[in-house]
This record gives structure tokens, C-alpha cells and sequence, in this order.
């Protein structure tokens, strides 16, 4: 049995330089990331103030710590939609 080959021609191997140089970059920029470890703070910060043996019923664990824990997501999910603007020169 003899093996044959398939000439994919000069559209194929371009498209597939395109395709390999887009799978190297991150999906998210440098701000995205900052955010979610923003995200990542405020969420830690909210759970360690409800946490702790003081008393149950006060403001912080009741109100504030879950707002914070709440805050923490929006910005993670904030962080996930967020895209730079491009600046094309038009004004």
C-alpha cells in the first residue's frame, strides 16, 4: 500500500500561521488580571471579617462583610467582561 499526500497549498499554511500566532497570546490583559486578584482580596477580607468569636449580631458581621464579599464578586465579574479600548487614532 502506498501512502499519499495532500498539498494544502499556500491559503492553508497562512491560515494556520494565523491561527498558531493567536493560540500564543493571553486571553486576558495585564488589567484583567489585576482586577480578579483585586476580586480575590475583597472577597478574603469580607469572609475573614465575618469570621471570628466575637458577638454574632454585630454590624460588621450582619451587614458589612457580606457587602464586601458581595463587592468582591462584582469585581470578578467585572474583571472577566472588562476589554481595553483601543486607541486607532480617530478622534
Amino acid at each position: 500500500m502506498s501512502k499519499q499526500t495532500k498539498n494544502t497549498g499556500a491559503k492553508n499554511s497562512g491560515a494556520r500561521k494565523e491561527e498558531t500566532t493567536n493560540r500564543n497570546e493571553l486571553l486576558f490583559g495585564k488589567e484583567n488580571y489585576l482586577l480578579m486578584l483585586a476580586s480575590v482580596l475583597v472577597i478574603t477580607i469580607g469572609f475573614w471579617l465575618m469570621a471570628g468569636d466575637e458577638d454574632i449580631f454585630s454590624t460588621t458581621k450582619i451587614t458589612v462583610a457580606p457587602l464586601m464579599v458581595l463587592a468582591g464578586f462584582v469585581i470578578g465579574g467585572f474583571a472577566i467582561f472588562y476589554r481595553k479600548k483601543q486607541n486607532n487614532g480617530d478622534h
